[in-house]
């Protein structure tokens, strides 16, 4: 056999045996836990608490839509940053091109966070 099917064949054996290797780990630790974890019970042990503290009212609560739109528009700014952190590590190599795309998508950025700022997105206080 030439030296490069033997390589090959082992670069698969390697991640087949690695694989298997976490197949194994995940059976075990769920078997682990499955034979040494607590059986306790009890009224409070199907109570639902966050942090401590036992809940009061509702889980079925009305949240607003604002809520939802103001958890958007932090996924888009929050990836922004992605893309910006990447630009800055690549500066040199993208050259002014690269810093005239970036100008460009803040300036895009900036005139959607301006649009949801004049249409009312970001305002959470109440009118008075």
């Amino acid at each position: 056999m030439s030296e490069s099917v033997v390589n090959t064949v082992a670069e698969y054996w390697s991640t087949g045996f690695f694989i298997l290797a976490v197949f194994g780990l995940c059976a075990f630790m769920v078997g682990a836990s499955s034979l040494l974890g607590g059986r306790s019970g009890g009224v409070s042990k199907s109570l639902p608490f966050e942090s401590g503290i036992v809940g009061a009212g509702s889980a079925r609560q009305r949240f607003s839509v604002q809520f939802y739109l103001v958890a958007m528009l932090f996924v888009i700014f929050d990836i922004e940053a992605v893309f910006l952190f990447a630009w800055a590590i690549v500066i040199r190599e993208v050259g002014w091109a690269g810093f005239w795309g970036a100008a460009v998508f803040i300036f895009i950025l900036l005139a959607g966070l301006i649009y949801d700022s004049r249409t009312g997105a970001l305002d959470w206080a109440p009118k008075s």
